[in-house]
């Protein structure tokens, strides 16, 4: 990390830059490019410098309740995928995909069948052999 290369970031016009960067959808590799450091130096900045990383919290959290509404909206006009992706993600409890639940309780339900019809043959064998005894 260049010596106090950070300081200039965090003076007020760079964290408005900042957040406006992360409000037009950049994300985090893109902002530290457009800063002329790696990813991993914005990351450790992040976590060391709470100025940085609230602006660009603050410039996320607008495009995310922006994306969040247009979502809404877009389920409330009737759009299916829309719709399952909300609820999905909102009340995973009641509509998570439950394909494998579902496969492994057809595959169950298929051998008890199987083992039913077992029984139920050597059942009448057991009173076939009886009746010609």
């Amino acid at each position: 990390m260049a010596k106090g290369k950070y300081e200039k970031w965090l003076k007020k016009e760079n964290l408005l830059l900042l957040e406006g960067w992360a409000r037009d959808g950049l994300t985090d590799e893109q902002i530290a490019k457009n800063m002329g450091i790696t990813a991993k130096t914005l990351w450790e900045w992040k976590k060391r410098y709470g100025n940085i990383c609230n602006a660009l919290k603050k410039g996320k959290e607008v495009v995310d309740y922006q994306v969040e509404n247009a979502l809404l909206s877009s389920a409330l006009d009737g759009n299916t995928t829309a719709q399952i992706f909300w609820l999905k993600n909102r009340r995973p409890d009641k509509w998570r995909d439950k394909q494998k639940d579902e496969a492994d309780t057809t595959a169950l339900e298929k051998l008890d069948n199987i083992l039913d019809e077992i029984r139920e043959d050597a059942k009448r064998s057991v009173k076939d052999n009886a009746v010609h005894e």
